[in-house]
């Protein structure tokens, strides 16, 4: 049997990180070896795996890890601390911990692996660690692409500022299965969103994150900007949905203008906001991720 007929192989990792157990998510076709490797980082909600390989009934084209395995890479879904199976520490978590994390994830899999870089790619607050990461340890990824990254100026920003207080009192908050499912919406117009997937969505995200920090929306409403773009130096994509309520063309313009290396791409994809990966567009996202990483 060839290799692109073998069923999707799923195995997962522990990495210890200051004490911490990271939890580790990873996905590939036939052998791992010999594979391009590629990590995706999560956002402010939700961890690796229920973010990037939902399973949707009926709807197996909607886990990105699953499209990107038969695409030939070895992927990868870490969970932050504070997120999914990964240790929730006392107190709030910060971007900067979110970094460092991501690079323990990245040198246990380089040395996994036998690879001297890695592929990246984050998603909404992964935006904000993993371009830390990046600016900090350019010679660990080979290329990167941003999707769905917020500015100061974030109309979803914006509302949720009213609520700072709340998130910085408590450094966990719970959310409802229909407050899962309210992320779909806001600026995205309804015939764009599944209910199928929304519900498969709200249910996996209740049932992992039984808390969630709130130590990222501090950090987004009280610390922006939080990554430079002039010393992201690496080959680099920023992605977005048409309807995104936190990444517009307007407010990252110039940061992509601002990006040094001559290899970048800005793309806009129709039929999808903020959760782009499990709305209308999602076939589209994902030939331009894999397209932009390539691997076959």
């Amino acid at each position: 049997m060839k290799e692109n007929e073998l069923p999707v192989q799923g195995t997962q990792h522990w990495v210890v990180q200051e004490g911490l157990r990271l939890f580790i998510w990873e996905k590939y076709q036939g052998r791992p070896q010999g594979k391009p490797v590629l990590v995706l980082a999560h956002g402010s909600a939700t961890a690796g795996r229920e973010s990037f390989d939902l399973k949707v009934p009926g709807h197996p084209e909607y886990s990105l890890m699953d499209f990107l395995a038969r695409r030939g890479f070895d992927v990868f879904a870490p969970d932050m601390r504070g997120f999914g199976s990964s240790t929730k520490p006392e107190g709030h978590i910060t971007t900067e911990q979110a970094a460092a994390d991501l690079n323990a994830v990245v040198d246990f899999i380089c040395k996994l692996r036998g690879v001297p870089q890695v592929q990246l790619l984050a998603w909404s607050w992964g935006t904000q660690y993993s371009g830390q990461f990046v600016m900090a340890h350019p010679g660990k990824v080979q290329r990167y692409a941003a999707y769905a990254q917020m500015h100061a100026r974030s109309p979803d920003l914006e509302a949720r500022r009213e609520r700072l207080a709340t998130f910085q009192r408590a450094p966990y908050i719970r959310i409802t299965e229909q407050g899962w499912k309210l992320r779909f919406n806001s600026l995205t117009p309804a015939e764009v969103n599944d209910p199928v997937v929304m519900d498969a969505f709200a249910k996996a995200a209740a049932l992992v994150e039984t808390k969630s920090p709130t130590g990222p929306q501090v950090d987004l409403l009280t610390r922006q900007p939080l990554i430079d773009a002039s010393k992201i130096t690496v080959p680099t994509m920023l992605i977005h949905g048409q309807y995104d309520d936190v990444a517009d063309l307007d407010g990252l313009w110039p940061f992509f203008t601002a990006l040094p290396n001559p290899d970048k791409q800005y793309t806009v994809i129709p039929d999808g906001g903020h959760m782009l990966h499990l709305q209308k567009g999602h076939a589209r996202f994902q030939r331009a991720v894999a397209d932009w990483f390539v691997a076959s």
